[in-house]
């Protein structure tokens, strides 16, 4: 194999494909990127067994062939080059030959044969979404999504569906709940659950120049064709939490509130907490205002926010990150709490739509 290609595309594209690559794992050819090349191409692939990518880029190809390189070992090589023009070529021992400037590499590849085959999703169930849509719609939800799998593996996926010409992201770790829906114009009706740790990887591909994603969603699998680059993850099986049961029906005390002040008092509040402990942050609501209160091993804070409460006077404790991570994912000027009482979950809203909802669930006081 002999082919030579711009440096620059061929260290975005591994950079891009490197955060895919397995770690650490028994098998050292998934640490690697296959590259193909032949005339007017080199495809790259990597591929965890649960996630792949695949990039073309345009390369001059003076003999075809493939070869796995050790994708962390590509990158820091490609990335202190300096040259525009990077030579790649390998023979059949798997010695590999990487010149560029001045500069020259000989390392060792693996065999392509070796390289499990990263599967095709049929393109025949295909949506096209807006890029800034999507990529909006995740960083909304996904911040709630469980961080390790548990006794529900279900709970570390993030839940796409479209129905009734409405797409909506769902996303439940057991203590919190985000929900993201909005009208779109699209007829087709689908459901699918995939790892909020895939759906991350896809964002990353979306950049300001992306207008649109093709996905495709098959039984087992889901596909997303972002700037050139395709995007493989496996769906996570069975049915998704029956949230919808959770939402309380109504609610005995509301507050409205300015979304930047209250993520500042709560960002000034929770200094005092170690990410050791979970301490709640102390909130007594009254007719006039609220009071945080944060009391730790390290000191006590208390502040006072001003804001008009319809209903009876309250205690509760909250979880002062979960309560952050939906404040910063919200973009509106002004929200609606919902409370009911001191030991049900707390719901956020817009103040005249409902095109998100947080839920968080109280802690304990003491």
């Amino acid at each position: 194999m002999i082919f030579s290609v711009e440096r620059s595309a061929l260290l975005e594209a591994v950079s891009k494909l490197q955060r895919v690559v397995g770690a650490k794992t028994s098998m050292p050819v998934l640490e690697g990127i296959l590259i193909s090349a032949e005339q007017g191409k080199a495809t790259l692939i990597s591929y965890n067994l649960e996630m792949g990518m695949k990039k073309e880029i345009y390369c001059h190809c003076e003999e075809e062939g493939d070869i796995v390189i050790n994708a962390r070992l590509l990158s820091d090589i490609l990335r202190r080059m300096n040259g525009a023009k990077v030579e790649i070529s390998a023979d059949s021992k798997l010695n590999c030959h990487i010149k560029c400037g001045e500069a020259t590499f000989d390392i060792m590849g693996m065999a392509a044969t070796d390289f499990p085959e990263m599967p095709i999703v049929n393109k025949n169930d295909k949506i096209v979404l807006s890029g800034k849509l999507f990529s909006e719609m995740v960083r909304g939800t996904v911040f709630a999504a469980a961080q390790t799998e548990g006794i529900r593996p279900i709970l570390t996926g993030l839940n796409i569906s479209v129905s009734n010409g409405e797409i909506k992201f769902v996303a439940i770790d057991g203590y919190r709940l985000a929900i993201r829906k909005q009208k779109i114009n699209l007829e087709k009706e689908f459901n699918f659950t995939a790892t909020a740790r895939a759906i991350g990887e896809v964002v990353k591909l979306i950049s300001e120049d992306t207008e649109n994603i093709e996905i495709c969603v098959g039984e087992r699998l889901i596909s997303f064709e972002i700037d050139g680059y395709v995007f493989i993850s496996r769906l996570l099986d069975g049915e998704f939490v029956n949230y919808k049961k959770t939402l309380p029906d109504g609610f005995k005390q509301s507050v409205i509130v300015n979304t930047r002040d209250l993520t500042e008092i709560i960002e000034r509040v929770s200094l005092l907490i170690s990410e050791t402990f979970s301490t709640p942050v102390r909130c007594y609501f009254n007719e006039l205002n609220v009071v945080f209160t944060c009391a730790t091993s390290m000191g006590r804070a208390t502040e006072t926010f001003n804001t008009k409460l319809n209903g009876d006077s309250f205690e509760i404790g909250l979880n002062s990150r979960y309560l952050l991570d939906a404040l910063r994912a919200i973009e509106e000027e002004n929200i609606k709490i919902l409370f009911n009482g001191a030991n049900a979950g707390v719901i956020i809203n817009p103040v005249d739509s409902d095109d998100f909802t947080y839920m968080i669930m109280p802690m304990r006081l003491k």
